[in-house]
């Protein structure tokens, strides 16, 4: 036990490599465009996924189970944590509410943190979410983990222009993501920035175009000598920018117009804009046609997608819920007894097919 304990203290601190601690991991891309949790969501496709998952896993039903003589499970509808997990969480959140926010922290910072409130015996009577990126996981003397939240003036609580609140594992519920030491997640976002900053800069291109691209765009040839070139310029771009580009342009005194700028399809414009919605569906492991990419989907082959999106993508999610909740918020002499499960049986009815086949041999039976 002495040996465990020295290697237990000698442990290194938790970090996030790819998030605050190394910020240069974070911003620039080799295409031009800064990424974070924020910018990220201003992309359409990184939006659908977050919101899928973070609703997908909001209303799956909750419960508390425990476990009877014969080795089966009942519902424990008595338990205060069922009221918590199933209903409020606390006075200003639904339950939906709060495991949408968490889930949300955790696809697009690698961490999901709450606040455990307890009673003087030690229950749960209250969680409260705090942002993944205010919390900084460290140790104290002895070795165990402790989280620093830094609370700034204009919080509920807040008194000066920022103050560090330190709190106790035991007052923490701690859902990590992917991560190399196990107790800290990596944020999706900063791991997969490059592609993301490539839709950034796909998005941006395309509104400069849109809204400041002098269409028709080119050169102006003229069979003599232009007196005032300048003016004729201002003149050009005044008629053919902005909301006004792509309108019929007349040419006067024999000029001619050659187009220079290489048109939005022959850059295959589309094409990447598409490919980077699915660049951005495989990081989340969200299938394309849940995000609106139906072209190779069919009837057929999305109920088979929606089954795999259950066991693949929110199957592993649902995992790191339910053990996470498991270790943080039941006491001791109740780890043993109870234990907290994510209905899901209502997504895996199977295909259309099945389900009548199923209910035909019900039926001869």
């Amino acid at each position: 036990m002495n040996l465990f304990s020295k290697l237990f203290r000698s442990r290194d601190k938790p970090k996030d490599y790819l998030s605050v601690h190394w910020p240069f991991l974070f911003g620039g891309t080799p295409a031009g465009r800064n990424v974070n949790e924020r910018t990220a969501m201003q992309i359409t496709a990184v939006y659908a996924c977050v919101r899928i998952l973070a609703e997908a896993i909001a209303s799956l039903p909750l419960n508390v189970y425990q476990y009877r003589a014969d080795g089966s499970k009942e519902k424990l509808y008595s338990h205060s944590l069922y009221r918590i997990l199933h209903d409020e969480p606390n006075p200003e959140m639904t339950s939906f509410v709060f495991r949408e926010t968490m889930m949300s922290h955790l696809l697009l910072w690698g961490n999901a943190y709450a606040q455990i409130i307890r009673n003087g015996r030690g229950e749960v009577i209250a969680l409260y979410p705090l942002l993944p990126n205010k919390m900084d996981v460290s140790r104290d003397s002895t070795g165990q983990l402790v989280y620093t939240y830094t609370r700034y003036a204009d919080e509920a609580g807040g008194k000066q222009r920022f103050e560090q609140v330190v709190l106790p594992q035991d007052d923490v519920l701690h859902i990590p993501g992917l991560g190399f030491d196990g107790l800290i997640g990596y944020s999706p976002i900063a791991m997969a920035k490059n592609a993301i900053g490539i839709a950034i800069a796909t998005e941006e291109y395309g509104a400069t175009f849109f809204a400041n691209g002098a269409t028709p765009g080119g050169v102006l040839e003229h069979p003599g000598v232009v007196k005032d070139p300048d003016k004729l310029r201002q003149s050009w771009q005044a008629r053919f920018t902005g909301r006004k580009a792509h309108s019929v342009a007349v040419l006067e005194e024999g000029m001619t117009y050659k187009q220079m700028a290489i048109p939005p399809n022959e850059a295959q414009f589309l094409e990447t804009r598409k490919f980077q919605i699915n660049e951005i569906a495989r990081i989340f492991r969200v299938p394309p046609h849940m995000v609106g990419d139906l072209e190779k989907s069919s009837f057929s082959n999305i109920e088979q997608q929606s089954l795999d999106f259950v066991i693949y993508t929110l199957n592993p999610w649902i995992v790191r819920w339910e053990q996470a909740m498991q270790q943080a918020l039941l006491l001791p002499g109740e780890k043993s007894k109870l234990f907290f499960r994510f209905n899901v049986d209502g997504l895996l009815r199977g295909d259309y097919q099945s389900r009548m086949n199923g209910y035909a041999i019900d039926k001869c039976s």
